[in-house]
């Protein structure tokens, strides 16, 4: 396995690491031996995956707001990361519509908080800024948006998100410019978009898959706002690998890899709400209640990503089909409320099984 070698024994600072993606990132780098350091709020809900994987006891965890700009300055300037892999976000479309200043706040004022804490610290390192596909300018066209294409967003997530990219294109053109690597800095930067993403140990609000889980669970019906809106569909797993991947790259050629990439599904997972509700019921049973109103806020009803500069320069290809990425995320839970003390354990052997997929490709 190639990533390996590039986090063991390295500093590898997450930023978001109390939340569903940064939980999984993080108990992926310390299984690879990475000397882990986390920033970021305590968990938002409970129970949480975070939690669940004891994480706290086994890195080095800090409970900060990426707002506060002295702290995160502080804290990257102490530690001096090899690797920074930023999470810390509020990844909530709908929720973003409620407090679009917060939203702002975090994902574009912390974005630039971190790079300055860098640009300050005058470090040599690796930072890649996670964001999304729906930092593209979306026209709901057919074909996959590539990473050239217009960005934009409707709505204020993905708006910030936008911002959060061109912010990183101005740092990365002004400050850590892939041509003058090793001459005025040794800074490598690069941004990961991924779509909608699904796995075990997400209970955040607002979410198809946590809500079938919650309703399901307690045997009630969930209700669904938008059966018909597409997105490409993955396992949490894949981004990860992506993210990791993209790092690792950077460390080897930070000349060639700083850019933008899109972290995707295979074709068969760009599908409805509806199509991915049958296939999460055929793993757990459970009640279906279309709630769909026109009121709601404006969300986007079809959005796809174009993989073909990652898969050709970074030679990334996704390892789950659609089926088997709900199947482990059906799995997981289930284990979880069958018998917690196994989580952590049963965790292990879905990213072994992941990267016994992945690499065999």
């Amino acid at each position: 396995m190639q990533i390996n070698n590039s986090f063991k024994g390295k500093k590898v600072l997450v930023t978001g690491h109390t939340g569903f993606k940064g939980s999984w990132m993080s108990h992926w780098l310390l299984s690879m031996g990475a000397d882990l350091y986390g920033y970021a709020l305590a968990p938002e809900t409970d129970p949480n995956v975070f939690d669940a994987l004891n994480l706290a006891s086994r890195m080095n965890h800090k409970v900060a707001d990426i707002r506060d700009a002295n702290e995160i300055e502080a804290y990257v300037k102490d530690i001096k990361p090899d690797f920074i892999i930023h999470m810390a976000a509020q990844p909530l479309v709908r929720y973003s519509y409620h407090e679009p200043k917060y939203t702002y706040e975090v994902n574009v004022m912390g974005t630039m908080n971190l790079f300055e804490a860098v640009r300050k610290a005058n470090l040599k390192l690796v930072m890649v800024n996670v964001t999304t596909d729906k930092c593209y300018e979306n026209k709901e066209w057919d074909y996959g948006y590539r990473e050239l294409d217009p960005l934009g967003g409707y709505d204020p997530y993905s708006s910030s998100k936008a911002c959060s990219e061109i912010l990183t294109s101005s740092y990365r053109n002004s400050f850590f410019n892939p041509n003058d690597y090793g001459k005025t800095h040794n800074v490598a930067v690069a941004s990961g978009r991924a779509g909608n993403v699904i796995g075990g140990g997400d209970w955040s609000g607002d979410r198809l898959v946590p809500d079938c889980i919650k309703a399901f669970s307690q045997n009630k019906e969930v209700e669904i706002r938008n059966p018909h809106a597409t997105r490409p569909w993955q396992h949490v797993l894949e981004p990860v690998r992506g993210y990791l991947e993209l790092a690792a790259a950077l460390e080897r050629d930070p000349m060639k890899y700083a850019e933008a990439w899109n972290f995707g599904p295979g074709e068969d997972a760009a599908i409805n709400v509806g199509t991915l509700l049958e296939i999460i019921t055929k793993n757990w049973q459970g009640k279906v209640k279309n709630v769909s109103n026109l009121d709601e806020p404006h969300e986007a009803s079809f959005l796809k990503l174009d993989l073909s500069k990652t898969t050709n320069r970074l030679k990334f290809k996704p390892a789950l089909n659609i089926d088997k990425a709900v199947s482990m995320t059906i799995e997981w839970y289930k284990t979880f409320y069958e018998s917690k003390e196994d989580i952590v354990k049963f965790t292990n052997a879905q990213i072994n099984e992941y990267i016994t997929l992945a690499y065999k490709q």
